[in-house]
């Protein structure tokens, strides 16, 4: 068997910026050992695999994503990615499409030359930081919100920048940890590390403004955002609060398009 393979860099106008993601469209699933064989084998923070859902009236594909270690729950920038392909490369005529998962219903729309998430407000809850988080980061948190990806507020962006966070602490703690801070050129910079499901640093992470963007909306007063991913290969969004969505847009850039071999029992020939 023969797949298609595109990769793409999200939230980025240029390679080798923002987010690398793998999309493989599918005609019908692969079996789950075998797409997270593949997520392993891409090593990239996520690989996106979408099938078309003919008889769902709300959506036009479901979604999923693997990272190298696990199965993601929520993704923004290989949603973003596999929008990109279906746009650009495989002749979607709609200027939407629409995504169903295992978490949420997904929307990306095409607004000129970006393309724009339309994402779930994932909640969050403030509380104590665990004991031993601020070592870790070697940073002191000034706040921290529990939520689906757990959210650390640091003193200045340049403390965000500065981090080299304990990988091993992190991983044991079992969810992903977002850290940010107020920017000096933009609204606000972030990073995010999750090592327990194989990335120790993703470079740009839409899903992680679902919790970002609630936060400093209400923070700063504003609907809309100008967010920095501040990790080495950088990103820019374009963040906007709707009620209990997020809207998150930004640029997607090809990379090359290939094709991957698969024997019939699911295994890499």
């Amino acid at each position: 068997m023969e797949l298609d393979i595109y990769q793409l860099d999200a939230f980025t106008d240029a390679v080798f910026g923002g987010n690398p993601a793998a999309v493989v469209p599918l005609r019908e699933w692969l079996p789950d050992e075998t797409m997270q064989a593949l997520g392993a084998e891409n090593n990239l923070s996520e690989t996106a695999f979408f099938v078309p859902t003919p008889d769902d009236p709300q959506h036009d594909f479901h979604i999923r994503w693997f990272t190298p270690g696990i199965e993601a729950q929520i993704c923004g920038h290989a949603t973003l990615a596999s929008a990109a392909v279906l746009f650009d490369h495989l002749g979607w005529g709609a200027d939407s499409v629409r995504f169903r998962s295992q978490l949420a219903s997904l929307k990306v729309t095409r607004r000129h030359n970006v393309l724009e998430l339309d994402f779930p407000v994932l909640p969050r809850v403030e509380m104590p930081p665990p004991a031993g988080l601020e070592s870790a980061l070697g940073a002191p948190i000034l706040e921290y919100y529990d939520a689906q990806k757990s959210l650390a507020v640091l003193e200045s962006a340049a403390g965000v920048q500065a981090v080299e966070p304990d990988m091993r602490f992190l991983k044991d703690l079992g969810k992903g940890v977002i850290v940010t801070a107020a920017g000096e050129d933009c609204d606000f910079v972030s990073r995010y590390f999750a090592p327990y499901g194989g990335i120790p640093e993703d470079p740009v992470t839409g899903s992680a403004h679902c919790v970002l963007v609630p936060y400093w909306a209400a923070r700063l007063g504003k609907k809309t955002l100008h967010a920095r991913q501040v990790s080495r290969r950088r990103g820019e969004l374009y963040c906007t609060m709707a009620e209990d969505r997020v809207l998150i847009a930004g640029k997607v850039t090809i990379y090359m398009k290939g094709t991957i071999y698969v024997a019939d029992n699911g295994a890499g020939v």
